[in-house]
């Protein structure tokens, strides 16, 4: 795995409920952008930031990658979520090696959950109307 860094931009994309981000992976100083600003400002919750950095600390390339990302669509757990997994295949189209490690700590498996519609005759996708015996 101590590979050296090459000079090459890495594309990738993820996706989590309704959003879907597009990762930009360049070798650099270890930046994270997220639509324009500053991660630490984008995300305020330290959970989002974990979920963000985890595909790079899991190959120990935190500080030897520039992340670059354009998200849109959902809030902010499943734009974290979509960053993570674009994030853990960009690494893993950067070299194939990285691919084992990631997989073990399930960093690469699209999260299938969605949110379910709502059903007529119900208040929300499975929330029944209050039933009054009397």
């Amino acid at each position: 795995m101590a590979k050296e860094v090459q000079k090459q931009k890495v594309l990738a994309t993820g996706k989590r409920k309704t959003s879907v981000a597009r990762v930009q992976l360049t070798p650099g100083s270890g930046s994270i952008t997220v639509n324009g600003r500053s991660f630490d400002q984008y995300f305020s919750r330290a959970l989002y930031r974990q979920w963000v950095t985890a595909p790079l600390e899991t190959v120990g390339m935190l500080k030897k990658f520039d992340v670059k990302v354009k998200v849109q669509g959902g809030g902010p757990t499943g734009q974290a979520g979509a960053i993570g997994l674009g994030v853990a295949r960009a690494l893993v189209v950067y070299d194939e090696s990285y691919r084992h490690a990631l997989r073990e700590r399930d960093l690469l498996t699209r999260d299938p959950r969605m949110v379910e519609r709502k059903k007529y005759g119900l208040r929300k996708a499975r929330r029944a109307p209050q039933y009054s015996k009397r």
